[in-house]
């Protein structure tokens, strides 16, 4: 058996796997029932590569928009452009999918419903864990105890089983926090050949803006000096909208959120019986749609192998590759290229702009460099480096 905490889409994800493996799993969510949220929604192609298994993918395209293209900007226009189908002959899936998280849980926690060595058990916030050789032990609060042979600790940047392992997060938190506002302003009808996943550098303060169904979503940031109270407030938002367009009139906000932004990783992934997958084992900026994406395909490592090694095809030694594999990934991708989004975005130094966009210019017009560009930034690379391992 194998007990997983944390019911979002890491969580999910490991459950179905190691369930339709024949596995027992027991998944332990702290709240009573699955949020709703607004939190990522960029799946990527390898991602939906691998949640098709699942029967996941479409039902994300019936309910999500398809973004074959993403863009780069400047405040005075166009920098350069990139298509998906470059990567074509390396996915089943050339493109983006637009579709808040959230519905990807319900889609999973509803398979997993549907399968009879799976269960779910809500209003079970992890309180304590220990392990011997043989078992782990989970208390949830309220002192009900849960006992298997391994656990997946899915449950977020601020994990109770990491805490409880006593598995420390390195790295930095950026001063800067990231304001994200939906509006159902159609930007595509003032800013023209806009993409549905477009980034605007500008030293003063840049931007970003996705596109899901009904709205766009705009991503901004936000000086350390800001009070949340000044930032969330009404008139702070428009003024920042209308910095991308003056509209003449107030935008409807149909959404708000400011969250403080990461860059950190785990120094282990695992523990004795114990493994720590998705924002539990990293946390990074979400420049680029890699950290949920990034959660998924540790889940599918992690609960791949257990699967193999609980079943005998495989020996305990499989596990050990888990952190091989997955950690690099967090370090030398995700991170580095979060950041290097984030600076090429905000770089205040005309010069150093002036060689970004040189570069982003070059790489989009040779077939070759687009093509290795996009393996990087869909994240069908790092998968690859991970396979190495």
């Amino acid at each position: 058996m194998v007990l997983i905490a944390g019911a979002g889409p890491v969580g999910l994800a490991a459950a179905n796997v190691l369930a339709d493996a024949g596995v027992q799993v027991t998944v332990l969510e702290a709240e009573p029932r699955l949020p709703e949220n607004l939190r990522a929604s960029t799946f990527q192609p390898p991602t939906l590569d691998y949640l098709a298994r699942f029967g996941a993918t479409q039902r994300l395209i019936d309910m999500g928009l398809v973004a074959p293209r993403l863009q780069y900007r400047d405040r005075k226009g166009w920098v350069a452009q990139f298509d998906f189908g470059v990567i074509a002959g390396h996915t089943q899936h050339p493109y983006r999918v637009q579709c808040e998280q959230y519905k990807l849980n319900q889609v999973l926690a509803e398979r997993l419903s549907t399968l009879p060595n799976a269960r779910l058990e809500f209003s079970s916030p992890v309180t304590d864990v220990s392990q011997d050789d043989a078992s782990v032990t989970v208390t949830v609060e309220g002192g009900k105890t849960f006992k298997a042979q391994w656990l997946i600790g899915a449950d977020g940047g601020r994990s109770r089983v990491r805490e409880a392992l006593g598995i420390k997060l390195d790295g930095f938190t950026w001063p800067e926090r990231f304001l994200v506002a939906s509006t159902e302003f159609e930007f595509a009808d003032v800013i023209p050949d806009l993409c549905d996943v477009s980034y605007f550098a500008d030293p003063e303060e840049w931007f970003f803006l996705l596109r899901v169904p009904g709205v766009w979503r705009v991503m901004f940031p936000v000086r350390p000096e800001e009070k949340d109270e000044e930032v969330l407030a009404d008139e702070s938002i428009q003024k920042r909208l209308n910095r991308i367009h003056r509209l003449g009139r107030a935008y409807e906000i149909r959404h708000r959120t400011l969250y403080s932004v990461h860059q950190r990783v785990a120094q282990s992934y695992r523990k004795g019986r114990c493994f720590l997958a998705g924002d539990a084992a990293h946390l990074n900026n979400p420049l680029g749609g890699m950290g949920m994406n990034g959660g998924i395909h540790d889940a599918i490592s992690i609960g791949e192998k257990l699967a193999a090694v609980i079943s005998g095809k495989a020996g305990v030694d499989e596990l050990d590759r888990y952190e091989r594999q997955r950690r690099p990934v967090a370090l030398e991708y995700v991170n580095k290229i979060t950041i290097a989004n984030k600076r090429n975005l905000e770089a205040r130094d005309p010069e150093e702009h002036r060689r970004w966009k040189a570069q982003m210019t070059r790489i989009a017009a040779d077939p070759a460099l687009a093509r290795d560009y996009m393996l990087q930034t869909s994240m069908i690379a790092s998968l690859r480096r991970s396979e190495c391992a």
